[in-house]
Formats: C-alpha cells, structure tokens, sequence
C-alpha cells in the first residue's frame, strides 16, 4: 500500500477583504503519492496559489486556514508551529515563484543566496557548501563560475535555473511550483521543464505545478487536478482527465487550448467565475455550463470515483460520452453565452 507525501482534507481558506470574507478556496481534497507530478489547473482566482502557499504556510497576512488538515508525511502542517515549518521549508518542501526576480535579492549574489538555503538549515565548512552550490548550479546548466554574479546579470530563464537549484539544493521531498516560467518565452518555458523534469525523475521527489497551460501539462506531469472557484472539480491521471474528461469545466479548459495541428479555433467558455465574496448553492460552474440540470442549482455535487484513480464532481458525470461531442461544438457555448452576463 502507497502512503501519500502529502494529503489535504476539507482545506478552507478564507481572505478578510475591506467588503467581507473570501471564500478562495473550499473544502478541497487532495492525495500526492511520492515520485508524482502533479498539475494543478483552472482559471485565474480559482485557488491554485492560494493552496500551493497554504502548504508551506507562506500565505498573505489576511488569509487563514479556516478548515481543515494539511498532512505532509502525517505532520498537520495547519498546526505545526511556526519554528516546526521553519525546519520544514527547503529542506523537505521548497517552491518555486514565478517571478525570479522578485524572489531573488537583487544586491545578494546567486552563489551567496543559495548557500542561505543550505546553512539555515546545515553546518558545514564553507568550501563545502561552495562545492554544493557550483554542483546545483551545474545540475540545472547554470555555468558555477557565475556564481559571484549578480541576479540582473542574468537572463529570465537563467534566473529561473537559479531559483530551481535554490529549491533543490537541500533535496526535498516536495517541490510546489508556482507558474514557475509564466513570464518567458515558449522556447526557454520548454527547456526548463524538460530540466525540471529530468531532475524530478533523478532525484525522485513529487512535484505539484500550477498553472494555466494545459498542453504544459500533458507533457510534463503524471497526475492532474482541475479547479474552479477554489474546489477541485475533477482529479486522476493526465490522459484519463485531459482527454476524456467528466466534467464540462474541465471539457471547456480542453477545447479552450489553441493547437498548431487543430483545423479548429480555440473555443472560450462564457461569462466568470462566481465572485468569492458571495455565498452560491449548487454547483458553482452551473451558470457557464451548457449541460447544467435543475438541480445542478441548489444540489452541489461531490467528488466521487468516476473510474480507477479518477474523481470528478459532477451530477451528468455518467454521460460524458454524449456531452463530449457536444461539448466540441462552439453553438453549445454560444447558446450560454446569450443567457449569461458577460
């Protein structure tokens, strides 16, 4: 029997705003088995970073976990003390920003920043820990020779490499990745992943990704988790919900993604999400679905077992069959669009 690295029970997280309680995310359950990547998609403000930085506890000063229980190798990561998550980030979770140049110190050099992350957590003598920096550097393709250079000396994907050998250097068992090349080039996004990736497989370590790119996704991850207005409508394996998905949203986010061998435009899925700040019943996605029932409005639906390994939160889930082809035709959605608010 597997037993999950980490595993999130009826997590609710709340934002105190100037206009009330946010609801951001709500009651989401998640199991991450060892040596799994996992891809974390859904629009933006759905909860993929909220719950990403719940995790690791690095969340904004109005945001609390209201429910729940965050388990990282059966430690309750909601409760553990601040000194306790101290020992805990870098060395057995680390995460990787999307903006390496926010989360670098631009007057700090790479090679001094990275030998931070390993003497909060090691002592050792200093022509160790430059031995393990220039090995890290060299491990994501960053020349070691640089490492006496400043963050603005280097390119944006660079700066990426950095931050991912920051977060490897102490070997985690966890690794949360926040849009981590969101503000590069195609080409360079490729070329990180494929690093990441091989890293991964390396060391053996469980990654979660968010992100908006789902072809990002097919490529590069094991397992995939959909969420929208801060739950997880749908879970399981890349192919199974990617391809063959159960639920409308997560249909909608398939034929949303433009493809250079598709005859067929991307189609976008109408109107916006519910406003956080406002109670709802029911499912959330109903006013965008073009599948909704009557009781899709007052009955919210439960992630359930659609196959092996495969959830999905969905009253129509059993006729995804028939949805599907119906769900590829752009009328489908226009027929939303013309009775829901822009």
């Amino acid at each position: 029997m597997v037993i999950d690295l980490l595993r999130l029970e009826n997590i609710d997280i709340d934002f105190q705003t100037e206009r009330g309680l946010a609801r951001a995310v709500r009651g989401v359950n998640l199991a991450l088995p060892p040596n799994t990547v996992l891809g974390l998609v859904g629009e933006s403000g759905c909860g993929k970073s909220t719950l990403l930085k719940a995790i690791i506890r690095v969340m904004a000063p109005n945001a609390r976990i209201s429910r729940g229980r965050i388990l990282f190798r059966d430690q309750d990561l909601v409760r553990a003390s601040e000194k306790a998550m101290r020992a805990l980030r870098w060395r057995h979770v680390s995460m990787i920003t999307q903006s390496a140049m926010n989360a670098l110190n631009p007057v700090q050099r790479i090679g001094a920043q990275i030998a931070e992350a390993i003497l909060t957590h090691e002592a050792m003598p200093r022509e160790q820990v430059v031995m393990r920096v220039r090995e890290m550097l060299e491990l994501v393709g960053v020349d070691p020779a640089r490492l006496r250079d400043y963050p603005h000396q280097f390119s944006g994907g660079m700066r990426q490499r950095v931050l991912i050998a920051m977060a490897l250097v102490l070997g985690p068992e966890l690794v949360l990745a926040d849009e981590p090349t969101t503000s590069l080039d195609v080409i360079v996004q490729d070329e990180i992943f494929r690093e990441l990736r091989r890293l991964q497989r390396e060391r053996g370590f469980s990654m979660i990704l968010v992100t908006h790119d789902i072809a990002l996704v097919q490529r590069h991850c094991t397992q995939v988790a959909v969420m929208y207005a801060g739950e997880i409508v749908e879970q399981g394996p890349v192919d199974a919900v990617l391809r063959h998905g159960r639920h409308p949203y997560t249909m909608g986010l398939r034929n949303a993604v433009s493809r250079l061998d598709s005859r067929v435009e991307p189609i976008a899925i109408p109107s916006q999400p519910p406003d956080a700040l406002l109670p709802f019943q029911g499912c959330a996605f109903a006013p965008r679905c073009p599948f909704a029932l009557p009781r899709c409005a007052t009955d919210a639906p439960v992630l359930t077992v659609a196959a092996a390994g495969h959830h999905v939160a969905c009253h129509r889930a059993d006729a995804h069959a028939s949805l599907d082809p119906l769900a590829r035709d752009p009328a489908t959605w226009d027929r939303v669009a013309a009775i829901t608010p822009s």
